[in-house]
């Protein structure tokens, strides 16, 4: 089987999860060595060492200003006819041969579509759209994602194929040389991720403010780490004390910060695929998540769900976590087992079969 990769968000200057996942997807679907042939094709040339070398592997770089994915790599689908065509990281061209794979990350776009500028909700919907449409299978990063396929754009479950993304265990450094680096306090609640309103900052910081009310004695801080995102809104915690925003955090700290925390709050409103839960779970860091959208398919039984709608539910929850050490424990196995789910050795493999599933119609 020949199998064409795009394989054009790789090489991005600004890795963010969705490249993060394509890069990651490709270095395993190699590692997997079948006896299939890929073709990865590349806008801007890759760096030497960005995949692993293979006899079974090529890779083309077909550079092209604008509609690359639509025009450039279009025409080499055409001219090579590759087996089944498939795109981790965008959208399906507009015209090509044969059959083809896509991932679909979330929808997250249908249920808050103020939280996007107007341009990209009506091109996110038009794209995702067609490609769930065109695909003769799609891929889905949760059980949520699948089910919002079939509600908004009438994707039949059988075309479905959920493929959990891997998660690698962040590099834990020294936590009290990450905590001067962002001059942070030695006691924290944690919250990583883009600033916007879905991950439900307000929300967080009015529970946070009930947390402190409950908890006089304890000084535990919040910190609220990563950019500020479209949308974002001062008031969110404009009258709160012991906040915290050290802003985008190095992928080389992230590890520490969450390791160092006495919690992850993460009570977002809407999630495909909630990677900062895992990666806390790997790190040994409890975890507080929304018992909405992927976030219970991830946690399990290994954190405390809680409606995000609910800021007294979630200052219950921190003040469990904050005052029961045993429960604390308990939570810190039970997340490290629950991480080992996912892998991208597993998801891999279950790419390669959807991939063949696909070129065998």
């Amino acid at each position: 089987m020949h199998v064409a990769i795009d394989a054009s968000r790789t090489t991005v200057q600004r890795v963010t999860g969705t490249e993060q996942y394509a890069i990651q997807l490709i270095r395993a679907l190699i590692h997997q060595n079948t006896p299939h042939t890929l073709t990865l094709y590349f806008r801007d040339t890759p760096a030497s060492d960005l995949f692993p070398a293979s006899e079974r592997v090529e890779q083309r770089v077909i550079p092209f200003r604008r509609a690359w994915t639509h025009v450039r790599f279009a025409a080499a689908l055409w001219a090579d006819r590759p087996d089944v065509t498939f795109v981790p990281a965008h959208t399906l061209p507009a015209l090509f041969p044969g059959r083809g794979v896509v991932t679909v990350h979330d929808l997250g776009y249908r249920h808050f579509p103020a939280a996007h500028k107007t341009v990209s909700r009506l091109y996110l919907d038009l794209t995702t759209r067609y490609s769930a449409r065109r695909a003769t299978v799609v891929l889905a990063d949760s059980q949520a994602t699948a089910a919002d396929l079939t509600r908004f754009y009438g994707t039949s479950p059988a075309k479905i194929r959920v493929v959990y993304p891997g998660v690698d265990s962040p590099m834990i450094g020294d936590s009290g040389a990450v905590r001067h680096k962002y001059n942070l306090p030695e006691r924290y609640f944690l919250t990583i991720g883009t600033l916007q309103p879905r991950k439900n900052i307000a929300g967080i910081v009015q529970a946070y403010t009930r947390w402190q009310q409950i908890n006089p004695n304890d000084s535990a801080g919040l910190v609220l780490a990563g950019g500020k995102g479209w949308l974002y809104d001062p008031a969110w915690i404009a009258h709160a004390e012991n906040v915290h925003l050290p802003g985008y955090v190095d992928d080389a700290d992230k590890g520490a910060l969450l390791a160092g925390a006495v919690a992850l709050v993460f009570p977002s409103l809407y999630e495909g695929f909630g990677f900062p839960a895992v990666e806390a779970m790997r790190c040994g860091t409890p975890v507080i998540a929304s018992n909405t959208s992927s976030l219970p398919e991830l946690v399990g039984e290994a954190g405390l769900l809680v409606n995000p709608q609910d800021t007294g539910a979630i200052a219950e929850a921190m003040t469990r976590l904050s005052g029961d050490e045993s429960l604390r424990a308990a939570l810190r196995e039970k997340g490290y087992s629950q991480a080992q789910r996912f892998t991208w050795e597993a998801a891999a493999a279950y790419t390669w079969a959807a991939l063949e599933q696909a070129a065998g119609g």
